[in-house]
């Protein structure tokens, strides 16, 4: 039996030694030469822990009487090395696969092993959609208060919204300003769902609002990609006021100043975003295998007693169902946009204009 379980152990140890030399190699025009260095260090370190972890393990077996002892401690182990190294990798959510965190942002947080579209930070997609060194924040100082002294059992919201700023580097759940797509000038703001699951709040609210109240002022297009779990119930009402003011100035923009609004609904989009701003552009993209939804599942379920059939609220069934225009992946988002302010009317600066 014991040798039988050290062939298993020892064939698993092999099987992971060979996935990381070849997911940490990574070839020099990616990375560079310091991060190269770094990275065969690690590797032979791994690689050095791991045939270690399996002579041991092979010695353990032959003196070991106590079966149980030995799977306790050879779990404890794998557990120690799993944990130690957890931060280099992010996991898929829909395949589970592992992608090295290194590569992963060059690769628009996109899973290598089945192309689902990860969940990106606001300043990720920032460098995603915007030319380098044209981006400029709007009112990046203003931060939430407590309206309503909101407090739970868990902790004070004030505390709540400390521990996201630090945590996140954001001050709260958007990111406002203007930029040039391609060339092109346009105003956008990019919801971050890592704070606050990207709810909506006064700040949220007035930051939108004053954006697109500049871009109509500016007769600029305008982009807000959507990544939100709705109202923030901590401003209670004051929270569901924002989506009839945004609303508001963005029927000024697109009626009366015949504007050009695109939403891009990212995962996931639902709650009070779903119901006002993001259903309302000119054109309204999606990416793929987003998360769209009003309410959800579970929240439907409870309230109706009827089941909602898998996969009623994502992006491709909704597609199907008219409710958006396209399904665009983020390796062609930029060309795609560039193609769509072109054909209304907004084109790259000329050297004057700059």
């Amino acid at each position: 039996m014991y040798d039988t379980k050290s062939n298993w152990n020892n064939n698993i140890k092999s099987c992971i030694e060979s996935y990381l030399r070849s997911q940490i190699c990574i070839e020099s025009y990616i990375l560079g030469d310091s991060d190269q260095y770094n990275d065969s260090k690690f590797n032979s370190y791994i690689c050095g822990k791991v045939r270690k972890s399996g002579e041991s393990t092979s010695t353990s077996i032959i003196t070991s009487k106590d079966n149980s002892d030995f799977t306790n401690r050879e779990s404890s182990t794998d557990l120690d090395e799993t944990q130690k190294y957890k931060h280099l990798w992010v996991q898929c959510e829909d395949c589970y696969g592992l992608n090295y965190k290194k590569i992963l942002k060059s690769k628009m947080n996109i899973c290598e092993h089945c192309g689902y579209h990860l969940k990106m930070s606001s300043s990720d997609r920032i460098e995603l959609l915007i030319d380098p060194g044209t981006w400029n924040p709007m009112d990046e100082d203003m931060v939430s208060l407590d309206p309503i002294e909101f407090h739970s059992e868990e902790e004070p919201y004030k505390t709540r919204l400390d521990s996201y700023q630090k945590r996140t580097g954001l001050k709260e759940a958007v990111q406002t300003g203007t930029g040039r797509l391609n060339g092109i000038p346009l105003a956008i703001g990019i919801m971050d769902f890592q704070f606050m699951g990207g709810s909506m709040g006064s700040v949220v609210g007035e930051k939108i609002t004053r954006l697109v109240e500049y871009a109509s002022n500016q007769c600029l297009p305008l982009i807000i990609v959507c990544a939100s779990g709705g109202a923030r119930m901590q401003e209670g009402s004051l929270s569901l006021m924002q989506m009839a003011k945004i609303s508001s100035a963005l029927y000024d923009y697109q009626i009366n100043q015949k504007l050009f609004y695109v939403p891009i609904l990212t995962s996931p989009t639902t709650g009070g975003v779903t119901a006002s701003f993001g259903m309302l552009g000119d054109i309204i993209i999606a990416e793929p295998n987003a998360y769209i939804a009003f309410a959800g599942k579970r929240v439907i379920e409870q309230t109706l007693n009827k089941e909602v059939p898998e996969g009623s609220q994502s992006s491709e069934f909704l597609f199907e169902k008219g409710l958006f225009d396209s399904i665009v992946p983020r390796n062609l988002l930029k060309e795609v946009l560039t193609e769509l302010f072109q054909f209304h009317g907004f084109f790259p600066l000329t050297k004057k204009e700059k």
